[in-house]
């Protein structure tokens, strides 16, 4: 019974996105992704009028949950990207304060390390060397 499960579920989860890409990439209510699923599978398992009700309902259920997840995502990237940005604006604005209180010498400097920094070279030791961390201990 697992495995029908698992299997039905597969199935639903390759149509969704052969039917998206069919579209266009417009997505489809969650019931009318679940009756062309449903439809495809009666046609391929030749599913009796009761499985094929059975089958509708259970693709509905999960078409719904799957919607919901998805504007869920949706919810929280856009947030991420709020904060993200806000974040920007944070930094430049800070940015702007350091610059203002460098000499020009300072200025060119500072930016030489920010250079480095966004270049992932840091100073100080990369790697290698005589670190302990990342070794086991024990004999080799």
């Amino acid at each position: 019974m697992k495995k029908w499960i698992f299997a039905a579920g597969l199935m639903v989860m390759v149509s969704l996105s052969t039917f998206a890409q069919r579209n266009g990439g417009q997505r489809q209510s969650a019931e009318e992704r679940a009756k062309m699923n449903t439809e495809r599978m009666a046609e391929e398992l030749k599913l009796t009028d009761a499985q094929k009700k059975q089958i509708l309902d259970i693709n509905l259920e999960y078409a719904k949950k799957n919607e919901a997840e998805m504007a869920e995502r949706k919810a929280d990237s856009e947030a991420r990207k709020e904060e993200m940005e806000a974040k920007k604006a944070e930094l430049s604005e800070q940015e702007t304060k350091i610059q203002a209180v460098l000499t020009e010498e300072q200025k060119v400097k500072w930016a030489e390390l920010q250079a480095k920094r966004t270049n992932g070279q840091r100073g100080g030791p990369q790697g290698g060397g005589d670190s302990q961390r990342g070794k086991r201990g024990g004999g080799n």
